[in-house]
């Protein structure tokens, strides 16, 4: 009865959303997750310098983004130096979210246990915004994994609308995360021939998957969504801010605050879907809508960049892809 009741109020907002203006047409709001710093053989020293990259990155570029923090990495004997990392986001007009504090799955862990944990990831990133007269307003689920029931959803939502919070959706993403840890692993072993190469093919990944995006967003909605990009606060995306800045301007794209872009009406269209998969939000609103996304054209991550991240993870190098029918 629930499902039947937000498909049928998904299906009026398409209805509206279709015959409106877009109110942010060609933008994209940036968020950067696994605050304080993602990846590998992150000394203090190093996730200062990444920190301080990052930040510079985005006040050269006039951008606000928002950071999703998970507190247990500020755990450690410099933990007053991982806060202080949190601190400059602030300080640097940034927005921090919440992501956590273990960064556990809905989908693995119970409910109550979920809660308790992201109830602790709001405490020292609560006093900092505290400090300046805000709160956390903004929630990003670990794996983008909302839980296997209804029930486990609605109950852990409702806790949040309690708290204040807002579900910060995706709906862009470049698999940064697969590039970085090679990237890192690369550096760590003064290999600057890999570094080099992990860092153009992750440019040109982007490029091919943020015209994929805008392409998907056109097919399902009939226009582009203010579109909300995943990213991760890694060495490889400091490194490469000017990069992914001409990227999005060439894709005609414009930076703006996640506020901003959770205007778009399309961010009213209901998201149904339970299950163990942690899909993006338009691929959950083609699941509402009972439309087609051009998966058929998405872009692979390079079988090469696959491989060495699935092994610097413990896991089987991924199959190698299929040779193309011939006609």
């Amino acid at each position: 009865m629930i499902r039947l009741h937000l498909f049928t109020r998904a299906l009026l907002a398409a209805g509206l959303l279709l015959a409106a203006t877009p109110l942010e047409a060609g933008t994209v709001a940036l968020t950067f997750d696994d605050l304080p710093t993602f990846g590998r053989y992150a000394s203090t020293a190093e996730g200062t310098r990444i920190t301080d990259a990052l930040l510079d990155g985005f006040q050269r570029h006039h951008w606000r983004v928002t950071g999703f923090v998970n507190e247990i990495q500020l755990e450690g004997y410099d933990k007053p130096a991982r806060i202080a990392w949190l601190k400059h986001w602030l300080d640097a007009g940034m927005d921090l979210g919440n992501h956590s504090y273990s960064h556990f799955s809905l989908d693995k862990v119970p409910v109550e246990t979920y809660i308790a944990d992201v109830a602790r990831g709001q405490v020292e990133t609560g006093k900092l915004l505290a400090a300046r007269g805000r709160h956390e307003r903004w929630y990003r689920y670990p794996y983008l994994e909302t839980g296997l029931t209804i029930e486990t959803r609605h109950r852990f939502e409702g806790w949040l609308h309690d708290h204040g919070y807002r579900i910060a959706p995706v709906t862009m993403e470049n698999s940064d995360w697969e590039f970085a840890e090679p990237y890192d692993d690369a550096l760590a072993h003064n290999d600057m021939k890999q570094a080099a190469h992990i860092r153009a093919a992750y440019l040109e990944f982007t490029t091919k998957i943020v015209a994929w995006y805008q392409q998907a967003g056109q097919q399902l909605l009939g226009r582009e969504p203010a579109f909300v990009f995943l990213l991760h606060a890694s060495r490889l995306n400091a490194v490469s801010i000017d990069a992914l800045a001409a990227i999005l301007d060439k894709a005609h794209l414009t930076v703006v605050p996640l506020d901003t872009a959770m205007r778009d009406p399309a961010y009213k269209i209901a998201d149904t879907y339970v299950g163990p998969d942690g899909d993006e939000w338009l691929t959950r609103w083609s699941l509402t809508l009972h439309r087609d996304l051009p998966y058929a054209s998405i872009p692979p991550v390079p079988a090469d960049i696959a491989a060495a991240d699935a092994k610097l993870e413990g896991e089987p190098a991924p199959p190698a892809p299929a040779p193309a029918a011939k006609p």
